[in-house]
């Protein structure tokens, strides 16, 4: 029995495979169709185990159904639009278009041996023309018909790529990319109408049976509905024009155990009093590093800075509660604004 030589084999039948479009999907009417599509890789240039691991599973799922007789199409992409593909470009002291086709050509010729069952024809990067053409008219479809808008809010800014990162990527409050310390700042955002669908969408993690509990969870949690009281402390001197601190609570029925009122440190009361007030401003900075998520926001050390302004109890006019900035507050959930209970 011959030994395996994969120098030898594996380029051969490689060769093969092209040659016969093995992997090539072509429209056909008596074949069940099946999509395989893995996430799509940042073209760094360098594949790593990661990127192995990733598209070995789909290519088993691919060469499966198309060894059941099903007409499939399992295409490879490229993530490469953005600022940290500029700012690679500009740190390389290169055009990001030239650094980015040719870090593509670079990872294809990595891939390639790996001899994934890929239709390399319908190959395509995220920054052609062709693709993000259409994105820009789909966006214009959901603009005509009131499903995009544009608002104010506090956005993980990485100031070393100048660019807004997800939550996701921020890693112990600093960029996943840059490493640099990540700040909260406010901007102007499009925002997809997603919550109008939010119900929908929980509805329907009710039929899904063969997912498993632990991942229905995670989108339960992601689509984040949330049933509480919003109501109003009245401020016992008027402030910066506000006459009221309006909160949101989840646990309304801990109201007559209130202790304080908090505010996000992107409050607008917060924003009026930083803009006289030093020692508040420079609180406010340092509440506004770190990331967004539950999870960071539960392991970062809880900070409180007092306003000096005062409340009154909703149910006893003489019962006062003072009102602190908190960095566990965030501006894009409830109202900005909590009461805290021991």
């Amino acid at each position: 029995m011959s030994r395996y030589d994969p120098a030898t084999l594996e380029p051969k039948w490689q060769q093969e495979w092209e040659k016969a479009g093995t992997f090539v999907a072509r429209r056909s009417d008596d074949k069940p169709k099946h999509y395989v599509l893995e996430m799509f890789p940042y073209p760094s240039g360098r594949i790593h185990i990661g990127h192995v691991r990733n598209y070995t599973m789909g290519d088993v799922i691919a060469r499966y159904k198309l060894a059941r007789g099903f007409n499939v199409l399992h295409p490879m992409g490229f993530d490469a639009f953005g600022m940290p593909a500029e700012n690679a470009a500009m740190a390389s002291g290169g055009h990001p278009a030239d650094w980015t086709y040719q870090n593509i050509d670079t990872m294809v010729a990595q891939m390639k041996p790996l001899g994934f069952g890929l239709d390399w024809s319908r190959m395509f990067a995220t920054c052609d023309v062709e693709y993000y053409g259409q994105q820009q008219a789909l966006f214009l479809d959901f603009l005509e018909k009131g499903l995009v808008y544009r608002k104010n809010a506090v956005v993980n800014w990485d100031p070393v790529d100048m660019t807004v990162l997800a939550n996701e990527q921020v890693i112990d409050g600093k960029g996943w990319r840059s490493g640099a310390d990540v700040e909260r700042r406010e901007l102007t955002q499009w925002f997809f109408k997603i919550s109008d669908f939010s119900g929908e969408l929980l509805d329907a993690l009710d039929g899904l049976d063969d997912w498993p509990a632990k991942v229905k969870t995670m989108q339960a949690n992601w689509i984040g509905r949330s049933r509480g009281l919003q109501f109003a402390f009245d401020m016992v001197v008027p402030a910066h024009g506000h006459t009221q601190v309006e909160v949101y609570t989840t646990r309304p029925d801990t109201l007559m155990g209130a202790s304080f009122v908090g505010i996000s440190p992107d409050h607008p009361i917060a924003r009026a009093l930083e803009a006289q007030n030093p020692e508040i401003a420079d609180f406010c900075a340092l509440a506004r590093k770190g990331g967004t998520t539950e999870e960071a926001i539960e392991k970062a050390e809880k900070l409180g800075h007092d306003t000096g302004l005062r409340v009154r109890h909703p149910f006893d006019p003489a019962w006062e509660l003072p009102v602190y900035i908190a960095n566990f507050i965030l501006m894009d959930y409830g109202t900005g604004a909590i009461f805290g209970c021991p």
